[in-house]
This record gives structure tokens, sequence and C-alpha cells, in this order.
């Protein structure tokens, strides 16, 4: 059993992307786990049986998607790439699996300076025994902290931290990760519907033009989606939209 375990850790820790997406993410499954423990100062991950160890990992494996919908820059761009869709009312065009594909590698793509500063400070020198699980829990998770400040609004983060319970932080590094992380959630919800709104107004403009010439015009049963959702297809191809949304949800995490 042991020597399989052993093949199957080989196995994964060879795959190509491993380093950079994978181990992250299982780092901060971890977090939730691992941080209430070592506040404890009872028990410490180091000193956890393997097997315990690979059934503590096994067990938070579940927790990995919710993880990247809320700590990373996923929420963000699925939000607007589904106002987009609804903007150009093309109903299931593109469906949902392409959208959610395109969101998880722009993620990836905008998270992966991140995920290298966690895994080169935190991961591989943990893995090499070089620092504790505690060290390995503090210096990763200040990249992601430095990330998540950084696009959370100061006055989202004021509101947790007003109705935060305990002594009331005085500086940024005294804010609680768990305080940061609905801030960020909140802070991330409001700068897409704001995208999301600044994407609907073009073609809102195209369909009341349109509604406006078919009621002129006597054509009370032609439906104004059924003309305006061509026009909004070519306005949308001859702007490169796709480029645009794209540039904007990068840019916007700079």
């Amino acid at each position: 059993m042991k020597k399989l375990l052993l093949k199957l850790q080989n196995k994964v820790l060879s795959y190509p992307h491993y380093p950079y997406i994978l181990a992250p993410i299982l780092f901060i499954s971890l977090l939730f786990i691992a941080q209430p423990v070592l506040a404890a100062k009872t028990v410490s991950f180091d000193t956890l049986t393997p097997p315990i160890q690979i059934a503590i990992a096994l067990t938070l494996i579940p927790l990995i998607p919710f993880l990247l919908l809320t700590l990373t820059s996923f929420t963000r761009i699925i939000i607007v790439f589904s106002m987009l869709r609804n903007a150009l009312t093309t109903r299931s065009v593109p469906p949902n699996q392409v959208l959610i594909a395109l969101a998880l590698f722009m993620t990836f793509y905008i998270m992966r300076p991140t995920f290298e500063t966690m895994y080169n400070d935190a991961i591989s020198p943990y893995i090499n025994k070089d620092i504790s699980s505690k060290e390995a829990i503090e210096k990763g998770i200040a990249p992601l902290r430095t990330f998540m400040l950084k696009q959370v609004r100061e006055e989202d983060l004021a509101l947790f931290v007003h109705f935060s319970e305990g002594k009331k932080p005085t500086t940024v590094a005294e804010i609680p990760f768990t305080t940061i992380m609905p801030a960020f959630i909140t802070s991330e919800l409001r700068i897409s519907f704001e995208m999301g709104f600044l994407i609907y107004l073009p073609f809102l403009i195209i369909d009341l033009v349109l509604a406006s010439i078919l009621l002129s015009m006597g054509m009370f049963m032609v439906p104004p989606m059924m003309i305006s959702a061509p026009l909004k297809l070519l306005l949308f191809i001859l702007v490169n939209g796709w480029d645009l949304i794209v540039k904007s949800l990068i840019t916007s995490f700079r």
C-alpha cells in the first residue's frame, strides 16, 4: 500500500502544470483545516501520520471548486461573460461549458503569478522539509492576501471589519483572512455588475431604436428581438467584442 501511494504521488508531482495550478489550490484547501489547528496549538499537521494527512487532503478535494470560485478572479470573469450572453440575447450560445472553460483558463492566466509565488515561497520548501507547516501557511497565504487586498474595495473591507467580533485591527496586516474573504467576494460582485451594466448599454440602445422603428411602422406582430439579435451580433463582431471584453477583464486585475 505504501509503495502504491508513493508511486501515485510521484506521478502527480511529475505532471507539468502541477506546481503552479494544482498545488496552490490544494494548499488553499488545507488552510481551512490547518489554520484552526495551528491556532489551537494542540496538534501540528507535521505530526500527523501519513494516512491521516492523505485522508485530510482527499477530504478537502471537493472544496477546490468552491475555493476556485470565491478566492480567485473566476467570479468576476464568469459573471461578465454571463451578462454579455444575456445582452446579446443569444440564449444558450455560447454554451455554459464554453464560458466556464474560458473563464477557468483566464483565471489560471491571471492567477499564475500568485500561484507561482505561493509554490516557490511556501509549498516547495514545505515539500522539501525546509520549513514547518505553520511557516508554510504564513508564507503561502501572503501572496493570496496581497492579490485579494489589491482588488477589494475599502468600503467593503471596512464593513466586515466593523461587524467582526473581537479586537479591531489597526493595520491592514492585522485583518484576519476570514474577514478579507467576504469583502473580496462582495467587491468582485460589485465590479462585475458595473462591467455588465456598461456592456448592456449599447445593446439596450439598439433594442430601443428598433422597437421605436417597428412601432412607427405599425409592425406590432414582429418581435423586436428577432431583428435586433443579428444586428447585435454584427456590431459585436465589427468592434472585435471578444478581444475588448477579455482585455478589459485582464486589465481590471492589474
